[in-house]
C-alpha cells in the first residue's frame, strides 16, 4: 500500500495558501495547515471539516511553537509572508526581516531536523530584475544594493537563506515559485488584489494610474507548486508571474466582467508622490495607517514595463495560466457574496496596495 503524503502549509488561510491546501487535498495529500487565527482558519476551511485537513495554530516568529505539527511530513508549501504592512508607510525592514527571513530560516532548521528533506519556497518576482530588451527570466536576479524598497531586500534576503542552506545541505531539496499579483476567489485578507477589486466595485479608484502589472490566477500559482514539488529541481526558480497589463487595460477588463464603469480620469506618477508624500507625514503625527504609501509609487515605478517569461514552467511541467478575464471574473462574484454578507471593507484603513509582486 502506497503511504499517504502529508504535506505542511505556511500562510495557509491567505490567497495563495487556501486555494494551495484545497489543490492537495484534492490531489489525495493530508494536510497540515499553518494559521494565525483559528477564527480565519474556521472560516477558509469550515466546510472541509472532517478532511483530511488539520489546522496547526502558529507563527512564523515562533516556530518551535508549531514545530512539533511538522513531524511526519515529507514536504513544506512555505508560503507564509510579511508584506502587506510594509506598504503601510514607514519603515518595516526589522518586521520584514523577522517573519520572512529569519522565520523561514528558523523553519528550515526545524523541519531538517524532523527528516523533511522537500519544500518549495514561494518568493517574489521582486527578487528579479529588469531585462528592457525582452522579457525576464529566472536567471536575472536582483542584486540586493538595487533592491528598490525594504520588501523587496526581504525577499533577496530570504531567498539567500534558501540557497545558503541548500549549500550545506547537500540531501536538501528546495525549489522556489515566484509568482506575480496574485488575484482569485477565497480572498479572505483581503489581499492587496481583493483589496484593488472591492475599491473598484465601490468605485473608489480614483483613476488610471500610468503602472503596469503582472496578474496570475492563485490558483495556477499553486499548480505550478505542486508540480515544482514533484519533478522541480533542486534550487531552481519557477516563474508563475501570469500576464502583462497596464493599469488602464486592467480597469477595461474589470469594466467587462463587472459592468460597474471603469475611471478614465489620468493620474500623473509626480501627482501620486506629492499625495504619498503628505500621506506619510500625516501617518507620523496622527498614527494613522496610509492610503498610498511611498513605497507603493516607488514600485509602481521600477516594475513599470517589466514582463516576465513562462516559458520554463511550460516547458518542464506543461503549465500555462488561465485567461485574466475568468479569474477576475470568478474573484468578482466571490468578493460580491463576501460584501453581500459584510464582509471586506478594509479600505481606508490599509494602503491600496498597487505595487506588482506576490501579494498573499
Amino acid at each position: 500500500m502506497t503511504q499517504e503524503k502529508i504535506a505542511f502549509v505556511t500562510g495557509a488561510t491567505g490567497l495563495l495558501g487556501n486555494n494551495l491546501v484545497r489543490l492537495l487535498l484534492a490531489e489525495g495529500y493530508r494536510v497540515r495547515a499553518l494559521a494565525r487565527s483559528e477564527r480565519k482558519a474556521m472560516e477558509q476551511f469550515g466546510e472541509l471539516t472532517g478532511s483530511r485537513l488539520e489546522v496547526v495554530l502558529g507563527d512564523l516568529t515562533d516556530v518551535k511553537g508549531f514545530a512539533p505539527a511538522l513531524r511526519g511530513c515529507q514536504v513544506i508549501f512555505h508560503a507564509a509572508a510579511y508584506f502587506r504592512e510594509s506598504y503601510k508607510g514607514g519603515r518595516h525592514l526589522d518586521a520584514l526581516r523577522k517573519t520572512n527571513v529569519e522565520g523561514t530560516q528558523n523553519l528550515l532548521r526545524e523541519a531538517y531536523t524532523v527528516g523533511i528533506r522537500r519544500m518549495v519556497h514561494i518568493s517574489s518576482i521582486a527578487v528579479l530584475g529588469r531585462n528592457d530588451s525582452g522579457l525576464t527570466d529566472e536567471s536575472m536576479v536582483l542584486a540586493i544594493e538595487e533592491a528598490p524598497d525594504d520588501y523587496y531586500r526581504s525577499k533577496i534576503e530570504t531567498d539567500a537563506v534558501i540557497f545558503a542552506f541548500l549549500d550545506n545541505h547537500p540531501d536538501m531539496h528546495i525549489s522556489l515559485v515566484l509568482p506575480g499579483w496574485m488575484h482569485g476567489p477565497g480572498d479572505l485578507g483581503p489581499t492587496s488584489a481583493g483589496q484593488f477589486v472591492e475599491d473598484y466595485l465601490r468605485q473608489k479608484i480614483p483613476g488610471v494610474i500610468d503602472a503596469a502589472f503582472s496578474v496570475v490566477d492563485a490558483r495556477d500559482v499553486a499548480q505550478v507548486a505542486l508540480a515544482s514539488s514533484q519533478t522541480g529541481e533542486r534550487g531552481e526558480r519557477y516563474l508563475a508571474a501570469g500576464h502583462p497589463v497596464s493599469m488602464a487595460g486592467l480597469l477595461q477588463a474589470m469594466e467587462a466582467v463587472s459592468g460597474v464603469p471603469a475611471p478614465r480620469r489620468g493620474l500623473p506618477r509626480a501627482l501620486l508622490y506629492a499625495i504619498a508624500s503628505l500621506q506619510e507625514i500625516y501617518a507620523r503625527l496622527t498614527g494613522k495607517p496610509v492610503l498610498l504609501s511611498l513605497a507603493t509609487v516607488k514600485n509602481m515605478a521600477n516594475d513599470y514595463g517589466r514582463k516576465f517569461s513562462s516559458e520554463k514552467i511550460r516547458t518542464r511541467f506543461g503549465l500555462g495560466f488561465r485567461p485574466m478575464e475568468e479569474t477576475l471574473a470568478e474573484e468578482v462574484a466571490w468578493i460580491r457574496q463576501r460584501m453581500a454578507r459584510g464582509g471586506m471593507r478594509q479600505s481606508g484603513k490599509e494602503n491600496i496596495g498597487f505595487a506588482n509582486g506576490d501579494r498573499r
